[in-house]
């Protein structure tokens, strides 16, 4: 037979996942060093809003999870994917170093920084260790 979820399956994924989407918006904040009221501010809402959405008691839109994002510097795309409003693809570097919560704020600029420089400018630096470039003469 098909998949046979009845309807409270459906409504308990739902409800798992606007709990999943709270915990990982608390964890990029606590890992951004901001309080509640900062991010809350950052992002145009209030504080009560923001801390059912981290208590996984509301289902932000995606307007919400775009100004959130953007107050934590990360992509919205992944909120998007925890509240289940996109699906996960393989990301870029950047984007896995803009959601890593193991970094710090600080530690993610710093990447972030080196990242674009290699990525942005000049031409690709040479390993010196490397045999397999050519010597110019």
């Amino acid at each position: 037979m098909p998949d046979e979820r009845t309807a409270q399956d459906i409504a308990e994924s739902a409800a798992t996942r606007v709990r999943n989407l709270g915990a990982f918006i608390r964890e990029q904040r606590m890992s951004a060093q901001l309080s509640l009221r900062t991010l809350a501010s950052r992002a145009g809402i209030s504080n009560p809003y923001l801390s059912q959405i981290e208590r996984g008691l509301r289902r932000p839109s995606a307007d919400i999870l775009q100004r959130v994002a953007d107050a934590l510097r990360i992509s919205a795309e992944s909120l998007y994917v925890q509240a289940g409003m996109l699906e996960e693809r393989p990301g870029s570097l950047d984007e896995h170093i803009r959601t890593a919560t193991e970094l710090t704020e600080p530690q993610r600029r710093s990447l972030l920084e080196i990242y674009d420089a290699f990525v942005s400018g000049g031409p690709p630096i040479q390993d010196p260790n490397d045999e397999t470039t050519e010597e110019q003469p």
